[in-house]
């Protein structure tokens, strides 16, 4: 028998180690190249960060002394500021001085919302308060001329709206992804609406439904009616291929906000608009690629492939099972147990979520009778199991939760949020162990973490169904929730490979759900 040479050993090492090198080395330059765009997009400008009461404020301007107007930005529900940086941006580049603001409950605001969600009149008369107080700070800031527009998305356009009808003087309001009772035919003064083309339908119907005062039932998007100079102008825009979050960073969002201010104000500036999704997406392509060849650093945990093994009709089995049950057992029960809205409800559906599938997987695994068992349990090294653990765990809440928290939305919590982390991860932690050893071992089916998942979103669904006044809200942030599973599902993939244990992705996974869930959904006492 031929045995091969010592340099055709070493070649596929050798291949793969140059491979990892060349994927760090262009996943660095890639997230150097965002992040250096993102810096970019205020360069020039003035950024200050306040507070007004209790309330975080950030006032972006431009860098001259003239005096200009002033355009407050409201952020929606479970969003904080970041958010709505592309706006303040814009705005401030052209000229304008633009606030951003953190409402009660949300981000680094440390005072929580009081009332019933679904009853909504004592929260609505909180929020309107807090902002009347933001535009009332932002009109006496120095650089101000007195004028004032007013800018909200999703939650924050109703509160927006109600606020410049109780505020005539108001030039313009721009409401996104807008939903709002209260608007008539002239009030409030020269209104934009801005949607996603692919958000509900609700939205852009909503949408018509305003414009068409103005336009006598004959309203089409990308039309303005009525007149500026009497605040009767109304339009509707449709914000190309992008959904509830998207069109925060559209650049037909940022342009119809931006010439429908200008008209109101009778002013002609044009320098340029943020584009920061571009970069947003460098920076975590980025990341992610990065964390390919740091997991080959990961130390082998197990000396050989951990993980329950299923053949498919087990597998589908222990998938679909919780993903019917687990609504329906919590269809019933009370879930307000935590001071923050629906974390307490994700925290429980985790929690039975992992019950059920680890109960499915005790009774599915396979049984050394079968002639697909395990030949044998993995020895396992717990240190290294450890080390694993809180090397993922840090890379994915430090790394990821750096440019989050700046660009994006508020990431880091303050002191009253940390409790909440440690609440919600009790659930996470049962989820994420239970279905990343579901979803493992040498002999696992190649679709079955993507299977896992898809059941998960199905299961959300069919609770948003059974309560959909409760749970609206799980239905706006689906989206968020399937990045992060592709994310950090990659990252786990690799992680696992390396360390031939299900365990440390798990704990990694876990804690980052937990820590975003946590920080992300408004605090509120009932």
């Amino acid at each position: 028998m031929q045995h091969p040479s010592p340099g055709a050993r070493d070649k596929v090492p050798r291949i793969a180690r140059y491979a990892r090198l060349l994927v760090a080395l262009t996943a660095i330059a890639v997230l150097a190249a965002g992040l250096y765009r993102l810096e970019g997009e205020t360069a020039g400008l003035t950024v200050t960060r306040t507070a007004v009461g209790t309330t975080p404020v950030t006032v972006f301007r431009p860098t001259s002394s003239v005096r200009a107007p002033v355009v407050v930005i409201a952020h929606g529900f479970a969003g904080s500021q970041q958010l709505m940086q592309p706006f303040a941006t814009t705005l401030a580049r052209n000229g304008y001085i633009a606030v951003t603001f953190d409402f009660l409950g949300h981000g680094r605001n440390p005072v929580p919302m009081r009332g019933d969600i679904t009853e909504g009149l004592t929260i609505t008369s909180a929020l309107l308060r807090e902002l009347g107080e933001i535009a009332s700070y932002a009109k006496d800031l120095p650089a101000s001329d007195g004028r004032l527009a007013v800018l909200g998305h999703s939650m924050a356009s109703d509160i927006v709206v109600r606020f410049a009808q109780a505020h005539p003087e108001t030039k313009a309001t721009v409401a996104v992804s807008v939903f709002s009772p209260v608007v008539i035919a002239d009030s409030p003064r020269n209104l934009l609406v801005i949607v996603g083309a692919i958000e509900p339908s609700v939205l852009s119907d909503e949408g018509l439904r305003i414009v068409n005062m103005a336009a006598g039932g004959k309203a089409v998007a990308g039309k303005t009616y009525g007149k500026f100079d009497n605040g009767t102008a109304r339009r509707l825009v449709l914000a190309r291929g992008v959904e509830h979050i998207g069109v925060l960073y559209s650049k037909d969002s940022m342009t119809a906000a931006l010439d429908w201010i200008n008209s109101a104000f009778g002013r002609q500036a044009n320098d340029g608009i943020d584009r920061r999704g571009l970069s947003l997406a460098l920076v975590f392509l980025g990341l992610i690629a990065l964390a390919w060849p740091l997991a080959s650093l990961l130390p082998v945990t197990a000396d050989t492939p951990a993980g329950a093994n299923l053949t498919w009709r087990p597998l589908l089995i222990a998938a679909v099972l919780p993903a019917i049950l687990t609504p329906l057992i919590l269809w019933k029960l009370p879930t307000d147990f935590l001071s923050i809205l629906l974390g307490d409800y994700l925290a429980l559906h985790f929690a039975i979520y992992g019950l059920l599938t680890g109960a499915a997987v005790y009774y599915l695994r396979p049984h050394e009778s079968q002639p697909d068992a395990a030949v044998h349990a993995p020895t396992v090294k717990w240190k290294a199991i450890g080390l694993a653990a809180i090397a993922l765990t840090v890379y994915q809440i430090a790394a990821f939760g750096f440019p989050i928290d700046r660009y994006v939305f508020s990431f880091y919590p303050i002191p009253s949020r940390i409790p909440l982390i440690t609440a919600i991860a009790c659930g996470t932690f049962i989820y994420f162990i239970a279905d990343e050893w579901l979803t493992r071992g040498a002999q696992a089916k190649r679709d079955a973490y993507a299977l896992t998942k898809v059941c998960f979103l199905l299961s959300l669904a069919i609770a948003v169904v059974l309560n959909p006044q409760k749970l609206f809200f799980l239905a706006i942030i689906v989206p968020a929730i399937l990045l992060l599973f592709l994310a950090f599902g990659l990252i786990s993939r690799w992680s696992y490979r390396a360390t031939r244990h299900p365990l440390p992705g798990a704990i990694a996974n876990a804690a980052v759900f937990a820590w975003a869930i946590a920080v992300t959904f408004p605090m509120i006492v009932r």
